[in-house]
């Protein structure tokens, strides 16, 4: 809203510092001091409604170190983060921007499923909160409406950098696009619809969904959809369960989170950029770099929840807010076409949920086979087995963390080494 105003100011009165306004860096940096005042000042207040509605937290006896202190904890604080991130949204980014629009929906739609699990598991005197099965829908929901804006909207584009022999071709054939042919000018395509995507470490590094199609026959690529949306759904729904089973422990999906989501803040940026995506030899698209307005408000959110959720905490996200991150994460890392590095920039929520898979699937072949279940781990997801082997929580938090810097700087890494 604030953009729209100052935009207005600078056309009609030449208001001095309303230019200021159409910089992305600077909404970016306002919204991240902005959503970080909003969840720090008011997340107390918000706190302190949940404990006085006695929204807190039922801990089943797992046998792990303080666990049993944890009791009474509010919860639902999932809520914070999704009011610190939307206010600065509204009032730093451009509104009619398809993907802040579609982080938007991904917001209140992560955020009302999370809700509503949290809410029968209090109110409803129900531990196992909304049926998975209803939880997988709408995922899959979310997925088909991302998936299908994605790739049949007009304005998700990209655009590609003309190659010198073409240029060159071009020139000495008369064409009136380029009058001369300059190396150190580089030129572009105009902006065309594609479902490329990034391979990280490989030299000509871009895959397009439509290809797997074109293999079989040259005219089914108008059929990629039959692909990219599924993939779409895939890894919405990995990422989310992924969110929700690593918020286990005080601080650790928050505290994970934040990194991933800075490293895909600066891949938006610089795929925004036609300078700096030419110079890293990376795809330029369109418009992607007004969604650094939603990450920016987004870590802030995170940072300023992070206040009151690290050991020991004071308010856990709940479902709530753990499905919204990995909702919100999942359609960022699509958005600029980097989802095929999610398995190494969240390799913490890729570790969690495999455990899960490895315990339950090993547990129910042994039983089938030996009449007994045996297990891989002392417990899942896998910060529980570091508990179950007595080591405080808040190492397991700190060197989760540390893990998940050593990998969001190996994809940073992916920008270059091919």
């Amino acid at each position: 809203m604030l953009y729209y105003l100052f935009e207005y100011l600078e056309q009609q009165y030449q208001l001095p510092g309303a230019s200021v306004f159409q910089f992305i860096s600077f909404r970016a940096a306002l919204a991240v001091i902005v959503s970080l005042l909003i969840s720090m000042i008011f997340g107390k207040h918000i706190i302190s409604f949940l404990r006085n509605q006695q929204i807190g937290e039922t801990v089943r006896d797992l046998g792990l170190e303080g666990q049993k202190q944890k009791q009474g904890t509010p919860t639902m604080g999932g809520v914070i983060i999704i009011i610190a991130t939307l206010i600065p949204v509204l009032l730093f980014a451009k509104l009619d921007n398809v993907y802040v629009i579609l982080l938007i929906i991904t917001t209140l739609w992560m955020g009302t499923i999370g809700f509503i699990d949290d809410y029968i598991k209090k109110f409803k005197n129900d531990k196992e909160g909304l049926q998975g099965k209803f939880k997988v829908l709408g995922q899959v929901g979310l997925g088909l409406i991302v998936g299908t804006v994605l790739y049949f909207n007009d304005n998700v584009t990209i655009k590609e950098q003309i190659s010198e022999q073409a240029q060159t071709a071009m020139v000495s054939t008369g064409n009136s696009m380029l009058l001369m042919h300059n190396p150190a000018v580089k030129q572009f395509h105009p902006e065309t619809k594609s479902t490329k995507t990034t391979i990280p470490f490989l030299k000509n590094n871009e895959f397009d969904y439509a290809n797997i199609l074109t293999f079989f026959n040259e005219g089914w690529g108008k059929y990629a959809w039959m692909i990219f949306i599924p993939v779409v759904i895939f890894i919405i729904t990995a990422v989310s369960n992924g969110a929700n089973l690593t918020d286990g422990i005080d601080g650790l999906a928050a505290g994970t989170s934040v990194i991933s989501v800075v490293v895909l803040g600066l891949f938006a940026w610089l795929s925004g950029n036609i300078i700096f995506s030419d110079y890293l030899n990376i795809m330029y698209i369109p418009r992607i770099g007004e969604m650094t307005i939603f990450v920016g408000a987004f870590v802030g959110a995170l940072i300023g929840f992070l206040w009151y959720n690290t050991f020991p905490a004071q308010v856990f996200m709940g479902d709530t807010g753990s499905l919204t991150i990995g909702g919100i994460i999942a359609v960022i890392a699509i958005a600029v076409r980097k989802e095929l590095l999610v398995p190494i920039l969240c390799g913490v929520f890729l570790a969690e949920n495999l455990s899960v898979v490895l315990q339950v699937s090993y547990f129910k072949y042994t039983k089938k086979k030996y009449g007994e279940g045996k297990r891989i781990f002392l417990m899942s997801p896998l910060h529980h087995h570091y508990q179950k082997k007595g080591m405080h929580e808040s190492k397991i938090v700190n060197r989760f963390w540390i893990v998940a810097i050593m990998l969001a700087v190996v994809t940073m890494v992916t920008l270059k080494l091919r």
